[in-house]
C-alpha cells in the first residue's frame, strides 16, 4: 500500500486544513519544480529570460564597448557637479577652530559639572578637569562668524562658508568613525560616498576615474583603504590613488621597450579573451567593470601626468596656495591638483591631510594644532579663491571635516580625547548658503544640542546637492537594497541656498 502524506491546503474561507496526498502525488509535483528551474538556467543562457524593471543604477552587465563611469542623469536638477573632501585625519578640535565656548572658558580647571550627564569616553577622560582653549576668537566678515586666530586665512573667506557647529557620529574610536564619516557605517567593506557618486553619476572625463585620493605622504588614514574603497558595489567606483610628480598613478606606465603599438595589441587581446568571457557569463558586472577599467588606464597614460603637470598655473596661484611655504607647501599642491581635477571632469576628490596620528591631540593639543592648522589653512583659503576666480564655485562643492571632535575635558595636561558626540564640519560653494553657522554643541562643547547633524545626514545633503536622492541611490545586495545613509538621513534643508 503506498504511503500516505498530507499537505497544507487553503480551504474556501480561508483558513489552513491538511489534505492526504501520496508520495508519489509529491515528487510528481517536486518533479515540475526542478523541470522548471532547468529550464530557467537554459533560457537565462540564451538571454532569453524577461528583464527586470528598469532601474538606472541596478548592476547590470555591459557589454566591453559600454563604460560604467559614463556619464549619467542625476534624479533632478543638482547644484554642484563634482566636490572636493578635505579630510582632516585624527579629529581636528572644533574648540580650538570653528567653535567659542565662553562659558569652557569660565569652567577651566573645574571638574565637568554633573549637569552635563554622564559621557563615555575611550580613555576615562570624563573624570578629568575642563580645558579651556589658549585661542582667541573673533568675529570675521559680514556675516561675524567667529573663528580662531589658528586660521587667519580662512576667516578672510568665511562669508563663502557654511559653519555646521551641531554634527555628531556614533563611535569613540578612529577607524570606525573614520569608516562612518566616509562610508557611512562604522563597518569596514561598505562602499565609500565617492563611490557612490561615482556609480550615481559616473564621470565627466571618459579619460579619467570618477573618484580620485590623495593619502597624505606622511601615511595612511587609520582603517587604510577601504575608506575609499567600492565595498560591494563593482570595483570601477573605487577611489584611484594618485600623487604628485611624473607618475601620478603607481604601475600606469608600461615597461621600458613596450612600444604603444605592442601594448595595444596587447590590451585588444586582452579584451577580446575577457568579451568572450563574458558573453557566457550573463550578468556579472565585475568583468564588465574589468574589461572597461583595462581600457580606461590605456587612456590615463596620456592623459593623468597632464593634471599634475603645473607648469602653465602662474606664479601668483602658486603663491595663493602656499607652494613656497614649507609648512604647507604640500598640502598646497594637492589643493591645486584637486582643483586642476575637477576642472577636467573629475567627479569626487578626496584629500587626506593627516598621517597616521594627524589632528589626534591626546598630548598636546596647541602644539598639535598649530602644525595641522599651518598646513591647512592658507591652502583651503586658496582653494576657495581659485574656485570662485574660475567661475567654478558654484558648481564645487568643497567639504571640511575630521571623524570627530575632541572632548572639553583634558586629557594628560594640554591635551583632548575624541569626542564624537559633538563636533564641527564646513560646506563652501556647490549651493549651500554663504557665511552662515547652523546648529550648535552645548555651553562647554561636550555634545551637539542645537539643530542636530548626524554623519548619515552630511552624507543625504551632498548627494542632494548633486541631485542625487539618498532613498533612491540603492544597490541590491544579499537581497537588500543597500544605500550610502542606511535606513537613516535627513538632507538638511536650512544650509541649501
Amino acid at each position: 500500500m503506498e504511503e500516505r502524506m498530507t499537505e497544507k491546503c487553503c480551504g474556501p474561507n480561508g483558513p489552513e486544513t491538511l489534505r492526504p496526498t501520496t508520495r508519489r502525488e509529491f515528487l510528481g509535483r517536486a518533479g515540475f519544480g526542478f523541470g522548471l528551474t532547468a529550464l530557467a538556467s537554459l533560457l537565462a543562457e540564451q538571454g532569453l529570460l524577461a528583464a527586470e524593471p528598469s532601474n538606472p543604477h541596478a548592476p547590470v552587465a555591459l557589454p566591453s564597448s559600454a563604460e560604467p563611469l559614463a556619464p549619467k542623469q542625476p534624479h533632478f536638477p543638482g547644484r554642484a557637479k563634482a566636490v572636493i573632501f578635505l579630510f582632516m585625519s585624527g579629529g581636528p578640535s572644533h574648540l580650538e577652530t570653528f567653535d567659542p565656548k565662553p562659558e569652557l572658558q569660565r569652567l577651566h580647571g573645574e571638574p565637568l559639572p554633573s549637569s552635563f550627564g554622564p559621557v563615555k569616553t575611550r580613555r576615562g577622560v570624563e573624570k578629568n578637569r575642563l580645558l579651556g582653549t589658549r585661542r582667541t576668537f573673533q568675529k570675521y566678515g559680514q556675516s561675524g562668524i567667529e573663528v580662531s586666530d589658528f586660521l587667519p586665512h580662512l576667516s578672510t573667506v568665511v562669508d563663502e562658508l557654511a559653519v555646521l557647529r551641531g554634527c555628531y557620529g556614533d563611535s569613540v574610536t578612529h577607524p570606525e568613525s573614520v569608516y562612518l564619516m566616509n562610508t557611512g557605517s562604522i563597518l569596514m567593506g561598505r562602499p565609500s560616498m565617492g563611490a557612490w557618486v561615482s556609480y550615481g553619476l559616473g564621470t565627466e572625463n571618459r579619460n579619467m576615474p570618477a573618484y580620485l585620493v590623495m593619502p597624505d605622504p606622511g601615511g595612511w588614514v587609520k582603517g587604510g583603504a577601504p575608506s575609499w574603497g567600492s565595498g560591494y558595489l563593482p570595483a570601477a567606483y573605487q577611489g584611484t590613488v594618485i600623487r604628485g610628480g611624473a607618475t601620478p598613478v603607481l604601475n600606469l606606465r608600461p615597461p621600458e621597450g613596450v612600444t604603444p603599438e605592442r601594448q595595444a595589441g596587447t590590451l585588444d587581446l586582452i579584451r577580446r579573451l575577457n568579451e568572450e568571457h563574458l558573453r557566457d557569463r550573463p550578468g556579472d558586472s565585475a568583468l564588465a567593470a574589468r574589461i572597461a577599467a583595462y581600457e580606461l588606464a590605456f587612456r590615463m597614460q596620456a592623459h593623468a601626468p597632464e593634471i599634475v603637470d603645473l607648469s602653465g598655473e602662474s606664479e601668483a596661484t602658486r603663491a595663493m596656495y602656499g607652494l613656497d611655504r614649507p609648512e604647507c607647501g604640500e598640502f598646497g599642491l594637492r589643493c591645486l591638483l584637486a582643483r586642476r581635477m575637477v576642472e577636467r571632469g573629475v567627479r569626487f576628490v578626496q584629500l587626506y591631510c593627516g598621517d597616521t596620528n594627524g589632528w589626534d591631540g591626546h598630548n598636546d593639543i596647541e602644539g598639535n594644532h598649530q602644525i595641522h592648522c599651518a598646513r591647512t589653512d592658507q591652502p583651503a583659503a586658496a582653494l576657495i579663491r581659485d574656485l570662485k576666480q574660475r567661475g567654478m564655485f558654484d558648481e564645487t562643492l568643497v567639504v571640511w571635516a575630521g571623524e570627530f571632535g575632541r572632548t572639553p575635558m583634558t586629557e594628560g595636561k594640554t591635551g583632548r580625547d575624541h569626542n564624537p558626540y559633538g563636533f564641527t564640519v564646513w560646506m563652501a560653494g556647490g549651493g549651500v548658503k554663504r557665511g552662515i553657522t547652523y546648529g550648535g554643541t552645548d555651553p562647554i562643547g561636550l555634545r551637539a544640542e542645537e539643530d542636530r547633524t548626524h554623519v548619515h545626514d552630511l552624507h543625504a545633503t551632498i548627494l542632494h546637492l548633486l541631485g542625487l536622492n539618498h532613498h533612491k541611490l540603492t544597490f541590491l545586495h544579499n537581497g537588500r537594497a543597500e544605500r550610502l545613509t542606511d535606513t537613516a538621513g535627513q538632507v538638511v534643508q536650512k544650509i541649501l541656498a
